[in-house]
């Protein structure tokens, strides 16, 4: 992955707030939000039993709402903070979604789709790769998620 910039300025404690807020709504704790010109256009968080939706992961969802913002299908100039490493699925819709920048926090061996299994965004069919920055709050990520699994069992 990449090396942050200079005056970089982290959006990953808003997506952490939403992952909490999954968590107390009995969703796997993930949280996203999707900023543009220093401004959050659109937070989310997971609502896959809530919207009995499997496609209702965090990602997706900030995906649509600033989509639904902007009137654009389009994200070009847009940053994406997420608390796990996105999925495949997750990881073709912010490739179709054209987001500059993808960061990430926990990393996620078992379903991830940008560093482990899939690695969606290293395939020739992928037409647009975003540049990523991991690890960024991924402790406190991994944390929520041992926290909310453990509480399961």
């Amino acid at each position: 992955m990449k090396e942050q910039r200079d005056g970089f300025r982290s959006y990953m404690a808003a997506a952490l707030e939403e992952a909490r807020a999954a968590g107390a709504r009995g969703e796997v704790p993930v949280g996203a939000v999707i900023v543009a010109g220093g401004k959050i256009v659109a937070r989310e968080g997971n609502r896959t039993r809530e919207l009995a939706d499997p496609t209702a992961h965090a990602e997706v969802l900030a995906i649509r709402e600033a989509c639904r913002v902007l009137g654009s299908e389009r994200l070009g100039g847009h940053d994406l903070y997420v608390t796990l490493e996105p999925c495949p699925m997750c990881a073709a819709a912010i490739s179709a979604a054209r987001i500059d920048r993808l960061y990430y926090g926990a990393a996620d061996p078992k379903s991830g789709g940008v560093a482990v299994g899939a690695r969606v965004f290293s395939h020739p069919q992928c037409h647009h790769v975003p540049e990523v920055y991991d690890g960024i709050g991924g402790a406190e990520a991994e944390a929520l998620l041992k926290g909310f699994f453990q509480g399961k069992r």
